[in-house]
């Protein structure tokens, strides 16, 4: 009986003592076949006093899901519990055991299981499915894990990176990153500019004084947020997003002025069907064939442009604006930006924004700390969003981005 005992104690990896195995068989349960192991626990002594002088009163039996290799075959450990009364204190004492919580019939070795699954890119029906429980029970494990990022409202880091993402009800919420290891500081429900002051007014002076540099795009009001919490802290625009403008605002002119020609001209095949390589930073000196005279990609472009005074100015700025962030060229930079050329509505309004940000931008090309680190993260989000076909609940968004990022505080086993 031992040796029959120990056989399925080391193939079910429970190492419980009190735990004593009897028989195993098949039984059809809802129409599937289920794995059946026999066991009682055993009361050894009175927990309220340490006596073994016990006063047997029958079992209570419990059906506790387990592990399984076979998803098709579940197993279930029916498990009967010793009744018993201590004849020193006269307490009643049911026996416990580290297979299951008490009132719990799934086992602990389960929920560790489904919480390792839920650090995954998986759907809860699929992690329910191949652990024999309910989406209910899942979503239980998830609750039981904190989704809190900063418990400590005493430090900051000294890099930050602020943006948004669309999460539940398709709502803006608030996304705080550390620059330098990519960590979460914080995930607000909202944006607006009273939380945020809120949020990180509860911080001491001496962890807002710690912030060196905020990154962020050209949102107005983060700047005022950074200058009321973080006075030692240099705004610093995202390069991306500078970029980004300039390039919307010359594709802008591109169609404004594509739309003066004749769609049946050269002009307007030259500025529709290539339209991407006006984008590009660096052309390649291949031919491209969709003209019958073999023009190279970079006589495409110049010869594009060369339809209007306002659309070339407008490239050859684009160009040197990207080229002088990627230098780190700060003097060339804030040339181009006061530059008078002819170059557009949408441009000129373009290269005000950035006169009227002119420090925060020249420190973008300067230094090193850009939102780039945020937009990939902001990516992870949308995947798991994606996946889970849209949460309602922003509590579990946060708890499933903490838990995919490995950063979590568990007690599934309450």
């Amino acid at each position: 009986m031992s040796s029959f005992n120990n056989c399925i104690k080391f193939d079910l990896d429970i190492k419980e003592k009190n735990i004593v195995f009897k028989d195993y068989f098949y039984k059809m349960v809802q129409m599937k076949k289920h794995k059946i192991y026999e066991a009682e626990l055993i009361q050894p002594a009175c927990p309220y006093c340490g006596s073994l002088a016990l006063l047997h009163n029958g079992h209570l039996i419990t059906n506790i899901r387990y592990l399984t290799a076979n998803a098709s075959h579940p197993a279930t450990i029916r498990l009967a519990k010793q009744r018993v009364k201590c004849r020193d204190c006269d307490h009643w004492s049911m026996a416990q055991s580290e297979l299951a919580s008490k009132y719990c019939s799934i086992s602990n070795a389960s929920k560790l299981k489904i919480l390792s699954a839920l650090t995954e890119d998986r759907s809860m029906t699929s992690i329910a499915r191949e652990n024999n429980v309910s989406i209910n029970t899942v979503q239980r494990v998830l609750g039981n894990c904190s989704h809190r990022f900063i418990d400590s409202y005493e430090y900051l880091p000294a890099h930050l990176a602020f943006d948004e993402f669309k999460g539940v009800d398709r709502q803006l919420h608030f996304i705080c990153l550390d620059g330098d290891n990519h960590q979460v500081v914080q995930i607000l429900r909202t944006r607006y500019k009273k939380t945020l002051l809120k949020y990180f007014g509860r911080f001491s002076p001496q962890a807002r004084a710690n912030v060196k540099t905020v990154t962020m795009d050209l949102n107005f009001y983060y700047q005022d947020i950074v200058r009321a919490c973080f006075p030692n802290a240099q705004i610093v625009i995202d390069r991306f997003h500078m970029i980004q403008m300039l390039t919307r605002s010359f594709n802008s002119l591109r169609v404004k002025v594509m739309k003066t020609f004749d769609k049946r001209s050269r002009q307007y095949q030259l500025l529709k069907s290539p339209w991407k390589l006006y984008l590009m930073e660096k052309i390649h000196p291949r031919y491209n064939w969709h003209y019958k005279d073999c023009l190279t990609q970079a006589q495409v472009v110049m010869e594009g442009i060369s339809a209007n005074t306002a659309l070339e100015n407008s490239y050859n700025l684009m160009q040197s604006f990207i080229q002088a962030i990627e230098t780190n060229n700060t003097q060339e930079l804030k040339s181009l930006i006061t530059s008078k050329d002819s170059i557009g509505t949408l441009m000129h309004k373009t290269l005000l924004t950035f006169k009227y940000n002119l420090k925060a931008v020249l420190n973008g090309a300067a230094l090193p700390y850009s939102n780039g680190c945020l937009e990939g993260f902001n990516r992870k989000i949308k995947q798991i969003e994606r996946t889970a076909f849209g949460y309602s609940n922003f509590i579990n968004l946060l708890t499933r981005i903490r838990l995919e990022e490995n950063q979590y505080k568990e007690n599934i086993l309450t």
